[in-house]
């Protein structure tokens, strides 16, 4: 059994992340040992380019890292990621999906992967989060 009871909970406590829900990223899933967060990509999400910036990419990517590391152990926060950009983004939302590989007495060590809306692999990431 995780921290939190329901889906709704997850929400209620993620809304003070203010960094992410301000960017419009939500919980869409939340499991065991998995957790899906994803955003609606606007204006305000690119760069000088017109791409999505990077950064948004990670940020929603570390959104999903926090959501499931804190329900299998609450409090825990990012102590190292890597990230691989594989594509642009082609659709009009982002998806992350973390997945737990191990949770040890003091980390958690978790696979993401976001993509976008058409199914297009946008970055994959390895991650480790330490539990306080």
């Amino acid at each position: 059994m995780g921290t939190f009871n329901s889906l709704e909970e997850a929400r209620e406590y993620f809304k003070n992340d203010r960094f992410a829900t301000t960017n419009g990223m939500q919980i869409d899933e939340l499991g065991e040992d998995y957790s899906i967060c994803s955003m609606t990509v606007t204006d305000a999400h690119q760069n000088a380019y017109g791409g999505v910036m990077g950064g948004v990419i990670f940020t929603l990517a570390d959104f999903s890292l926090a959501v499931l590391t804190n329900h299998i152990h609450s409090l825990s926060v990012a102590q190292q990621m890597s990230i691989n950009y594989l594509n642009a983004p082609k659709g009009s939302r982002l998806i992350s999906r973390a997945e737990k590989v191990k949770s040890g007495k003091t980390t958690t060590i978790v696979n993401i992967k976001v993509t976008d809306d058409t199914g297009r692999e946008i970055a994959i990431l390895t991650a480790t989060a330490f539990k306080l």
